[in-house]
């Protein structure tokens, strides 16, 4: 199907969630989700499947439209595909190979770096044109700081957190009395539980890590690493995998289970909230003792810019101030100013005031929120929260009667506070409708959305809906203004 243009002729997308996995069509990276493309001038509203994980095609090209036929022929290459493109060994393979791997002596354990994988003994001479290095039994305990990092923006790029980063978030788990960690996409903490409470010991705390890095299956075994989709909530194990989050999930002896989940920046929060609430579920039915209402404590790792959508899938979430940040990014830095600073922030729905933000990097306790705050954020008595998002200290505006960024000035002509350097206009502070351009409500609660198909929108619409877009546009890649 040639898609060529697809973008051309669309304001967007819209993500349609549904529960039928098995009519569901699958990619390398298991069943694809359901796109509805959000048309202008009456084009049409067609649905299709895509990857789940990958947003660039150049990763992986899948694209059926929902009322497509597709062939047998077609299906049968699809199937040889998928199996293709799955991880060399199963999980249970790799485990007995890292049993193996051990058992050699310390000069013959290698790494080949080109394909990044531990070598058995018999292996090495196939390797002998690859870049292998010695490997010691340290750096099997950090397999993070042995493997290279993902870097696609658009798929699965991998941001490792830093030592103090990891470091505050096990100190924290650990001063709040967990001992079930369930790492989706944390390989730095998972590492590092690991690492301060090693098996075979009375160990106070355990960790299981879900990533869709199957390289670390190296290292872990079946009931400490799933190959894992979350933005598909897909298990490539299926069920072994599954009776291994099940169980780990159970909480008996007083046990008490968190998830910790840093997702990739580029994904949508959509179908991610949908796969947390999946894992959530799962929890639930666990639950041996307690009432079922209550919710899975959870620390949801993202940029504040997105807080709107995410409180929206799960309004028990509370946005902390504390910045997160990596190894390997080179904007996400903690404790710089303006530009530099990281925006990556902690969403969770465990009480605020018993997350001790560290006084010695910069925070301070608000007790009329009841909750750490970052020195510059200070409380506002006309708004009564302390409103800062982005760890600078915000302003507030009578006229829009909040709190704006310091950089953000009112504008008359708009009626509300913005970049000096804005494109202004009359309609701009309005919210728009991308169906029929109208202000005041979103497409979702628009009165005409049915009707959308047998109708042109205005040119005047299109003009306001293209300003509009590239106002978005030009906010979010200047955040940190």
């Amino acid at each position: 199907m040639d898609t060529a243009g697809l973008e051309d002729s669309c304001l967007g997308y819209e993500v349609i969630l549904t529960d039928d996995d098995a009519s569901t069509p699958c990619c390398p990276h298991g069943p694809t989700l359901l796109f509805e493309k959000v048309a202008k001038r009456g084009e049409g509203g067609r649905r299709f499947y895509a990857c789940s994980a990958c947003r660039d095609r150049k990763d992986c090209n899948f694209f059926q439209w929902e009322d497509e036929k597709v062939s047998e022929a077609r299906k049968l290459a699809r199937e040889l595909e998928n199996k293709r493109r799955q991880p060399p060994f199963s999980q249970q393979q790799y485990s007995a190979r890292f049993q193996q791997f051990i058992a050699l002596p310390p000069d013959e354990k290698k790494f080949c770096q080109d394909c990044q994988l531990l070598l058995l003994a018999e292996e090495t001479g196939a390797h002998a044109a690859h870049v292998c290095i010695p490997v010691a039994a340290a750096q099997l305990r950090r397999p993070s700081r042995l493997l290279c990092p993902l870097d696609n923006k658009k798929s699965n790029a991998q941001y490792l957190f830093t030592e103090r980063t990891t470091r505050f978030l096990l100190g924290t788990l650990v001063a709040l009395r967990f001992n079930k960690v369930l790492c989706v996409g944390t390989p730095r903490l998972h590492e590092l539980i690991k690492l301060e409470y090693p098996s075979g010991e009375a160990r106070p705390m355990k960790s299981l890590l879900l990533d869709i890095d199957f390289r670390y299956a190296q290292f872990y075994g079946q009931d400490e690493f799933c190959h894992y989709n979350m933005f598909n909530h897909h298990f490539f194990d299926s069920e072994a995998s599954i009776a291994v989050l099940q169980a780990f999930l159970r909480e008996s002896n007083g046990q008490k289970v968190v998830m910790v989940a840093d997702p990739p920046f580029g994904g949508l929060v959509k179908p991610l909230a949908n796969s947390f609430s999946r894992i959530a579920q799962a929890w639930t039915k666990q639950r041996i003792l307690g009432s079922s209402n209550v919710n899975m404590p959870m620390i949801w790792i993202f940029p504040y810019f997105f807080e709107a959508r995410i409180l929206d899938c799960f309004p028990c979430l509370t946005m902390l101030d504390y910045q997160v940040d990596y190894d390997n990014h080179s904007l996400y830095k903690h404790g710089k100013t303006g530009r530099k600073q990281s925006p990556v922030r902690l969403f969770t729905n465990i009480t605020a005031a018993e997350i001790v933000l560290p006084e010695e990097e910069g925070y301070r306790f608000c007790a009329i929120c009841e909750r750490f705050v970052w020195s510059l954020n200070k409380h506002c008595t006309k708004c009564n929260v302390c409103p800062s998002k982005d760890g600078r200290q915000w302003k507030h505006c009578s006229v829009c009667e909040r709190c704006v960024k310091p950089s953000w000035q009112h504008c008359q002509s708009c009626g509300r506070c913005a970049l000096p350097d804005h494109p202004c206009d009359q309609h701009q502070g309005e919210e728009g409708c991308y169906n029929c351009a109208s202000p005041g409500h979103k497409r979702k609660a628009c009165p005409r959305k049915h009707i959308s198909s047998r109708r042109s929108t205005s040119k005047r619409g299109r003009v306001v809906q293209t300003k509009r877009r590239k106002e978005r546009r030009k906010e979010k890649k200047n955040w940190k203004d």
